[in-house]
């Protein structure tokens, strides 16, 4: 290779040993290197595919917002099962990188409630009393990543219905996924049935749970952290970052929910029942729920206030 750099000749000699078992010599790579195309910013992340998913199914100009808003959603979403699967996977989990991974995740949730108001103010109620119609029984509620980042998190006892959280010893992961607190905002304040939109739910993604669910038994996030060493389980950093994640995800998350609700679905006579007859005022309160991923990390007097003076404020609060 006379011409060419040392450092150039030597990661040459690399290719070659990485490729020699690949059943193609080095050659056959380098060609392809040779005649692929420049990669553009645009191809590489599908722009012009990313543009053409935001498809309304009316003619109202806000209904573009709702739609892109809840795609960037799951977008982030993907990102922070992205973080919680490291952790789940990890052969050998220090406090350090639990923290780390831990720290993105919070993160993402920060900036979802932080941005937010893109839903509670950005949006004329008027036009989305009207296209949310349209949408029927479609519902928030039917995120299934949000659910699965649910499951990494913590074992199924810790997210059963709240009545039934202390009877769940012993039960198998299918029994355990029946009490899950969430269907019970699938349930119709007016039947006492399960509505459409659980339904629809549950017939497409309740094999893909249960397989997660029994997928990560024992080595969800509280369990992963519950194994550590004594040393490590200790950490301060990594205790803060597990409770900051708690009120990220089973608080704040849940209360600009609320304030989005307050804002679209109450009135001064009523509230509006939510896309897909979801039940939003028993569902959705973290005071009602006390969903609690690291419940051993909350004192009581701490459980007894989750979320509660909030929700409290916020019912007593005439409609803007």
């Amino acid at each position: 290779m006379e011409g060419i750099q040392p450092e150039i000749a030597e990661k040459v000699w690399q290719l070659e040993e990485k490729f020699k078992n690949s059943g193609q010599d080095l050659g056959s790579y380098l060609d392809g290197l040779l005649y692929d195309r420049y990669l553009t910013y645009w191809d590489y992340i599908h722009l012009e595919t990313l543009l053409s998913l935001q498809n309304p199914k009316t003619h109202f100009p806000d209904e573009e917002i709702f739609i892109g808003y809840h795609q960037i959603t799951e977008l982030y979403f993907k990102l922070i099962i992205h973080e919680q699967k490291q952790i789940v996977e990890a052969e050998e989990l220090s406090a350090l990188f639990f923290t780390q991974k831990l720290e993105r995740i919070i993160r993402y949730f920060r900036i979802l409630t932080d941005s937010f108001d893109v839903m509670i103010r950005g949006m004329e109620r008027e036009q989305f009393l009207k296209f949310r119609m349209a949408l029927l029984p479609a519902s928030g509620f039917q995120s299934a990543q949000f659910r699965m980042i649910e499951i990494f998190s913590t074992p199924l006892e810790n997210l059963a219905e709240k009545s039934l959280r202390k009877k769940d010893s012993g039960k198998s992961v299918e029994e355990l996924f029946e009490d899950i607190y969430w269907k019970r905002g699938g349930i119709s304040s007016d039947t006492g049935e399960k509505t459409l939109t659980l339904r629809q739910f549950e017939k497409k993604y309740t094999g893909r749970f249960l397989r997660l669910a029994n997928r990560v038994n024992g080595s969800t996030l509280y369990e992963r952290y519950q194994n550590l060493p004594p040393e490590e389980k200790s950490n301060k950093n990594l205790i803060e970052a597990l409770r900051s994640l708690d009120v990220a995800v089973n608080v704040n998350w849940l209360l600009v929910h609320i304030g989005a609700a307050q804002r679209y679905l109450m009135t001064k006579k009523k509230s509006v029942e939510a896309t897909g007859g979801t039940n939003w005022k028993e569902f959705l309160p973290p005071s009602f729920q006390q969903i609690f991923f690291f419940p051993e990390l909350w004192n009581e007097d701490e459980k007894k206030e989750w979320g509660k003076q909030w929700v409290q404020d916020t019912f007593n609060i005439k409609n803007n």
